[in-house]
């Protein structure tokens, strides 16, 4: 359990502390459990990286166009990444300013701090300082600004040298193929502007495995370049770091020099060497730049010109002037993008994430999808329909605009029966098309989402293409959705589960076109009510009908075939076997049966209580609800591969953090506040239950799952960031328990808190306005308005007006329960 140290800190665990004023958490010893990461972009080029230096680079696609390798699966793990490594001329001793690749130096200080967007790692050794800052500028180019000091009392000359480890293109051909396929990279050094330049030959974008060639190359240039002057560099990973050698000890440094190797076949890297003179006690501060530009043919001249453009580049960020601004920069985006929601409760776990690491996480996972972390290399599968749009959601409050440019990509991966891809290759084209029921109803989801947020009706009117040609308005894209749906209901009108639904795992339930889900059916259910009410908010009164009468025929259908008793049956397979009743002999409840039929409107009354106190009471652990109770222990093919799954881990009886998160959101509905804020708090991160070594993942950011009771590894985490949790949680939050909600006619203060609450503070940005809301909870009760004023004027109702004239409105609202 967390304590705070003073105003400004939290002690997270042995490992490091999260710095509220600063927005930072910071590692204070560098062998935490596994790689600690953070995320570097600027919307196109994008870098992952650990509190060690490890990590890979990517523009766009992680599959299709990769620029640095990672290794996965590596040993020693997290190899490679960015490395800055130190060597004192007059010891030969050396260094790598991240700690990795080598653990062996003597580092007096180690330190790294987890911004929103970039990296700060310090080290001490051989009597120099060092701080190195990662971040991506607003061109398509990484920073690595180094300060160095000497600590010593005498003079040091050192070289100091950069190394990154390329890949050049598509990452899964480089990683299964690269004994071929590194006979056609190219790396060489332009003298007269002192950088290496790398590209590759051959360029593969297929999205499946196929043995057709193609006949291009990969349309980018990597450069590298440094503030200093180069004395140096190698393009030969073999010539670099030697036979039986790896990063710790490269031959090169070893022996203080660079073999200035260029490259028209053989393994990749850019390494320039700069030598350095520190006076005693002297500073100095220097950046190396990783960057890319376009290439536009493989002749000689293109070649130039792409020279030409990077050179201007190297030149723009040689001034460090001009790099310090963009560092700068970087921050007034995050306090921007940080600014429309802002939370102050007496909870100050709430707060931290709230105000912070719950946001970018969320902007995390909508920029990244589930494309690229330690955990999904983004080499297999394309992006992911439902991921992308669900992301969505954790964005649109703070940057609308992003949201809008979502819909209208989302749109155009859709076909003209209404079905979409459910994984889609967005620099390749394309994608796969599985068959999922639920995956087209997440467009309408999201585009409900962002017109109560915006009021920006005018994109229902947008035509977008179709992925199979013609086009349609954003209005007749989402009715396409869900007339689709109509196909996929069986005779009681409930939703086939076809190879899976949310639960990918439940995958052999419906593969012979019978099985049905009831989850499926109530996210049905919940968008033909958002899609009536929107419908008949435009004028569109019939077939706001023709959904209102659908939803009632499907509510009841819900509750006439797929209650159990206590709670709801999950799914139906083939066969005509329930998943998830009391009569089955494994996998009795699931969490997602009761949560959905609650949100969905399907469970009302008793029913609700009922569905949603069973699941808290079987699915219960230290950590929150498991996904379903008991586990399988007996592999069931009429199932699937949640089945396959040991117990207690990932489908199979984990602590999965979105279903938790759709509980929360359940009991919140209900207005079970106790119930709701112990979910919550279960959930963070932050509270890991067990050992920080057990636990293993990052405590700054939600994980996908925690290992439940059921298995003896009990509170180990997995698959950290990129995870439909995280919006999840922070619309939870935002809306229900906090209870800032947007909707058409404003926002609605509707809150669902612990009843000790005696106040709290929201500045929430709603369509041009800030309002600043006090709410006062005198009588200590959970739910209910008794008064809001807005600028000093009393409301009648609960819905604050939009305002129109862009400025700070002053908002009071007390609570009570009369």
């Amino acid at each position: 359990m967390t304590r705070k140290k003073n105003d400004n800190q939290f002690i997270g665990n042995k490992y490091g502390f999260f710095d509220i004023k600063n927005k930072e958490f910071v590692i204070t010893r560098p062998d935490t459990p596994s790689p600690w990461v953070n995320y570097l972009t600027n919307g196109q080029y994008h870098g992952l990286i650990s509190n060690a230096g490890g990590g890979f680079s990517f523009y766009l696609s992680p599959r299709d166009s990769r620029i640095t390798r990672w290794r996965y699966n590596s040993m020693p793990m997290d190899r490679p990444g960015r490395y800055i490594y130190l060597r004192d001329k007059a010891s030969g001793k050396y260094w790598s300013l991240t700690w990795q690749p080598t653990p062996h130096a003597r580092y007096k200080k180690y330190e790294c701090r987890h911004g929103m967007n970039y990296t700060k790692i310090s080290t001490e050794a051989c009597g120099v300082q060092s701080e190195a800052t990662f971040f991506i500028g607003e061109d398509n180019l990484e920073i690595w600004l180094v300060r160095l000091k000497n600590k010593k009392n005498a003079p040091v000359s050192l070289d100091v040298y950069s190394y990154a480890e390329m890949c050049l293109g598509h990452a899964l051909v480089d990683l299964i193929n690269q004994p071929n396929d590194k006979h056609f990279n190219d790396v060489h050094f332009v003298r007269d502007a002192q950088f290496l330049i790398s590209s590759k030959r051959y360029w593969v974008t297929y999205s499946s495995a196929t043995v057709a060639q193609a006949n291009k190359a990969w349309n980018k240039w990597v450069f590298m370049a440094s503030t200093l002057p180069v004395a140096g560099f190698d393009g030969a990973k073999d010539v670099f770091i030697g036979p039986w050698r790896s990063e710790e000890n490269p031959v090169a440094i070893e022996q203080g020099v660079s073999f200035n190797t260029e490259i028209t076949a053989g393994d990749a890297i850019n390494s320039l060497r700069c030598p350095i003179e520190l006076p005693a006690k002297g500073e100095l501060e220097f950046c190396f730049m990783l960057g890319i530009v376009d290439k536009t043919g493989d002749d000689m001249e293109h070649t130039r010109q792409a020279e030409s453009a990077a050179s201007a580049l190297v030149k723009k960020y040689r001034n460090l002037n001009q790099v310090k601004s963009q560092f700068q920069m970087l921050l007034d985006r995050r306090d921007d993008y940080l600014s429309a929601f802002q939370a102050q409760t007496p909870d100050p776990e709430l707060n931290l994430f709230i105000n912070m690491w719950n946001q970018y996480q969320t902007k995390t996972t909508f920029q990244f999808s589930r494309d690229a972390s330690y955990h999904h290399g983004g080499l297999l599968f394309g992006r992911g329909y439902r991921d992308s749009c669900q992301d969505t959601l954790g964005v649109i409050f703070t940057k609308p605009q992003w949201g809008r440019e979502r819909i209208i990509e989302m749109s155009a991966r859709q076909f003209k029966d209404g079905s979409v891809y459910h994984c889609y290759y967005p620099l390749a084209g394309g994608g796969e098309r599985t068959g999922h029921s639920d995956t087209p109803l997440w467009l309408p989801m999201i585009v409900v989402a962002y017109l109560k947020e915006t009021a920006d009706f005018a994109i229902l009117d947008e035509s977008v293409k179709f992925d199979d040609g013609g086009a349609a308005s954003i209005l007749d894209h989402i009715i396409a959705a869900v007339e689709y749906l109509k196909t996929k209901l069986n005779d009681k009108n409930l939703v086939y589960i076809g190879p899976g639904d949310w639960n990918d795992t439940l995958d052999y339930c419906g593969r012979a076109g019978k099985g049905i889900s009831e989850m499926n059916t109530c996210i049905y259910a919940y968008i033909l009510r958002e899609m009536s009410d929107l419908l008949r908010r435009i004028g569109r009164a019939e077939k706001a009908d023709e959904y209102e009468n659908l939803y009632n025929v499907i509510k009841k259908s819900i509750n006439e075939n797929l209650w159990d008793g206590e709670w709801y049956i999950r799914a139906i397979n083939d066969l005509g076997d329930p998943i998830g009743s009391k009569d089955s002999p494994e996998g009795k409840i699931f969490l997602n049966a009761q949560s959905w039929a609650v949100i969905s409107g399907v469970a009302e009354g008793e029913r609700a209580q009922s569905a949603m106190a069973s699941a808290g009471r079987l699915c219960k652990t230290p950590k929150g609800p498991k996904i379903l109770h008991p586990a399988y222990t007996q592999v069931n093919g009429n199932i699937g591969l949640a089945t396959r799954c040991v117990p207690g881990k990932k489908e199979n009886g984990a602590v999965f953090n979105h279903p938790v998160s759709w509980a929360y959101l359940a009991e919140l509905l209900l207005k079970h506040a106790d119930t709701a804020f112990q979910y919550y708090k279960q959930a963070l991160p932050i509270n890991p239950v067990v050992d920080i070594d057990r636990y293993e993942m990052e405590p700054y950011v939600y994980s996908e799952y925690v290992t439940s009771p059921d298995h003896p590894t009990f509170g180990q985490a997995s698959h950290a960031w990129l995870t439909g949790s995280s919006v999840w949680m922070l619309r939870n939050t935002m809306d229900y328990l906090l209870g800032i909600r947007p909707t058409y006619d404003g926002l609605v203060i509707d809150p669902c808190i612990p009843a000790q609450w005696k106040s709290y503070h929201v500045a929430r940005r709603f369509r041009g306005c800030i309002y600043d809301i006090e709410i006062e909870n005198p009588g200590g009760v959970s739910c209910g308005v008794k008064s809001i004023t807005l600028d000093g004027r009393p409301l009648a109702g609960n819905i604050i007006p939009p305002q129109t004239d862009g400025k700070k409105h002053k908002v009071k609202v007390i609570l009570s329960d009369e």
